[in-house]
């Protein structure tokens, strides 16, 4: 999903990219992480999978908890699930999963609509999170 043809265009889309951006994906410890080589820098998301959503939510927890300048999501715009930001990245988890999307290797303002990467990074979480089903 993360690396699948949907975000490509996404990504690519909320850019303004002339192409769709190329991707590189790996798989270790339960850790399914896609990196985009976009013109400005790299953009990784990552899905970590749990045995069940609880596992997921304390992993999620020690993560928010690990991570230096994360800020919980709240309101609308967590979507409904667990969520928090940091300058650079957004990280929600959903079910048995944790998704993050790390624009830190990013300029701190991109793309045709001049956006942090903060927001960059949340806009791709919620484009994934809008497709991602159980």
């Amino acid at each position: 999903m993360v690396c699948g043809a949907e975000t490509q265009g996404n990504i690519g889309r909320i850019l303004a990219l002339s192409t769709v951006p190329g991707t590189t994906a790996s798989w270790a410890d339960k850790i399914y992480t896609c990196t985009y080589a976009l013109p400005a820098g790299s953009l990784v998301l990552s899905v970590k999978e749990a045995a069940e959503p609880d596992a997921a939510r304390a992993d999620f927890h020690d993560l928010q908890r690990t991570t230096p300048g994360s800020a919980p999501i709240e309101g609308l715009a967590n979507l409904g699930f667990p969520a928090f930001q940091t300058p650079a990245s957004a990280v929600f988890t959903k079910d048995n999963f944790v998704l993050t999307v790390d624009a830190a290797a990013l300029p701190e303002i991109l793309g045709p609509n001049q956006v942090t990467r903060a927001a960059f990074a949340y806009q791709v979480a919620t484009t994934v999170l809008a497709c991602w089903s159980e």
